[in-house]
């Protein structure tokens, strides 16, 4: 695998550090980093033990039905010139001093008398004739280089030349990607200059598993760095990965090596030491793992942030739960004492039968949550009263979930067949058995319509992707009927490979972002396409939006440094 983008996220202007800040090991964070260290040293222990004893196992039923073949004589063996190699030592040749001759004498294996390590660190005699410089002691040490003498090139000049390379101006955004190449996996942060249309990699943070997705937040988790600050805002970013820990990345740290805080992650080590399902002689259906009250058990598959409650976190897993979690205390938990501290503060069990593959907070009603399964439904409920469930039957597993921001009860759904629906979430019922029509149904790509997105500053106008490589624009209109109907107004292949996330900018009302499997980063203004200004001029005059002409043709990219796959268009 040459490389791939499972996720991207935009940052609003303004809200990163003009001026970030480089990681510093102090010994605040290194008291921190141990706390995070000595759990995965727990973990590690625990894995190997199990490894051993697996491997035992292996070996017990192997020895048990071997075939008899140990007659192979392996005390001497023979080199590719067929001579025997000797067992316990080699011939030396010592020069006798009394007869003046040379006699052959056995010397042991491992004998390295001969040069003389006993005494290898210790001074010559003549050491001090060679200068001060011969010993440690003899140095002169200084804080930097302004305090040196010797030294007549400052550092003055370097310094500020990569102040000036690494600032980011109140009027750049910063694209947050997750993508693993080779095997290896990392969070790319680009900065994206709208007014120059500027487009490149500002630094990056590694990852320890597999990211499947990225949410952005500014309020500042409780255990990291920054709250010694007393900061009330931030710049973060939360990533699921295939572990079932949830980790939040300071965005203006550079050369970061832990994150500012981890959610899940427990004391005990059961919660997400691999478990094997069977004996691996017959096929079986996997069973599910025991799920957790505190923690996730299986990969995070959707992070949501609660825009009006701050602090709140949601997430959804593998595992068939979804979570709630409270940045303001450390690990996300409000345990008091004697309680599990470190875990979720609410966690929903029985919303869905099957792997929850997204979710989203109702920025309108901020306590109200969707989500989407693979058990082909679609739920939607208020997380202070989850009994009272609301849903429907889709037919299909879900990609991808959006609320609609111009209107309170309507939301999107991509489904794997390539289909999207709208839904009005006042109509749906509480019984799954009961039918439920969605208001309109838009058969949008040839295959699994994986990427969705709803635009937050033109009404009625959404961008998909699929798995066939095509990125589309469609518009959305209401009669006085009330009865809404689709139009496709662009669609492009961007080069991205099978496309997985495609997210509109925050500041920008035409200008969107898509990744996919080729490991590409592209951004798309739609408005430098004729037809997209024709249809979607008197929508954008009623939001008080104006076109700017660009001169890229409307596809900003970096600069291809030859890693992209094969089948990137030119």
């Amino acid at each position: 695998m040459s490389g791939l983008i499972s996720s991207l996220a935009w940052v609003r202007r303004g809200a990163a550090q003009q001026h970030p800040q480089k990681y510093l090991l102090d010994d605040h964070e290194l008291q921190r980093v141990s706390a995070l260290a000595r759990i995965e040293l727990e973990d590690a222990k625990a894995e190997l033990q199990r490894a051993q004893e697996a491997a035992n196992a292996v070996l017990t039923r192997a020895a048990s039905g071997a075939d008899e073949d140990a007659d192979d004589d392996d005390s001497a063996w023979v080199d590719e010139d067929g001579e025997t190699q000797d067992e316990d030592g080699d011939v030396a040749m010592e020069e006798d001093l009394s007869q003046g001759q040379s006699k052959p004498t056995t010397k042991k294996a491992g004998d390295l008398s001969e040069y003389n390590l006993d005494t290898y660190d210790e001074d010559d005699a003549n050491e001090a004739e060679l200068g001060p410089f011969t010993n440690v002691k003899g140095l002169t040490y200084y804080r930097n280089n302004d305090e040196d003498p010797y030294i007549t090139l400052k550092d003055g000049g370097e310094d500020d030349d990569e102040r000036e390379e690494l600032e980011v101006l109140p009027t750049d955004n910063l694209i947050v990607v997750a993508k693993t190449q080779d095997e290896i996996s990392q969070i790319e942060v680009y900065v994206y200059d709208e007014s120059q249309e500027n487009l490149y990699a500002h630094h990056d943070l590694m990852l320890p598993n597999f990211p499947l997705c990225l949410e952005w937040l500014d309020f500042p988790p409780a255990g990291s760095p920054s709250t010694s600050q007393k900061k009330e805002f931030g710049n973060y970013i939360a990533v699921g990965t295939m572990d079932p820990e949830i980790e939040v990345w300071s965005l203006d740290m550079l050369e970061g090596m832990y994150p500012d805080t981890v959610l899940g992650r427990p004391d005990k080590t059961t919660a997400h030491v691999p478990v094997p399902l069977g004996t691996g002689k017959k096929k079986k259906k996997s069973k599910h793992r025991a799920t957790s009250a505190n923690y996730h058990v299986d990969a995070v598959l959707s992070l949501s942030w609660n825009r009006t409650h701050r602090n709140l976190l949601a997430s959804a897993s593998a595992d068939r739960t979804i979570k709630l979690w409270d940045l303001s205390r450390p690990g996300g938990s409000t345990a008091g004492d004697g309680e599990e501290a470190g875990g979720a503060i609410r966690s929903f069990n029985d919303v869905h039968k099957d792997k929850i593959q997204a979710l989203q907070w109702n920025d309108k009603e901020p306590t109200v949550l969707l989500s989407g399964s693979y058990d082909r439904t679609v739920r939607t409920f208020d997380s202070r009263a989850p009994e009272s469930c609301l849903g429907a039957v889709v037919g299909s597993d879900v990609e991808a979930l959006r609320w609609d921001p111009w209107d309170p009860y309507g939301f999107y759904v991509s489904l794997e067949n390539g289909l999207i629906l709208n839904f009005d979430a006042r109509t749906l019922p509480s019984d799954l058995s009961n039918p439920s029509p969605s208001r309109f149904t838009l058969s949008a790509h040839d295959g699994a319509a994986s990427a969705l997105d709803v635009n937050p500053h033109v009404r009625g106008v959404i961008v998909t992707g699929g798995t066939d490589k095509i990125v589309k624009v469609w518009n959305v209109v209401e009669d006085d009927d009330g009865k809404r109907g689709v139009s496709l107004v662009t669609s492009r292949d961007l080069g991205v490979g099978k496309v997985f996330s495609t997210v509109w900018s925050p500041d920008d009302p035409l200008t969107l972002a898509a990744g996919g499997s080729a490991g590409q980063l592209q951004i798309w203004d739609i408005g430098a396409n004729q037809n997209v200004r024709k249809t979607l001029s008197a929508k954008l005059t009623a939001a008080g939006k104006t076109l700017k002409e660009k001169e890229s043709g409307g596809v900003v990219s970096v600069a291809d440094d030859g890693d992209g796959d094969s089948d990137i268009d030119e």
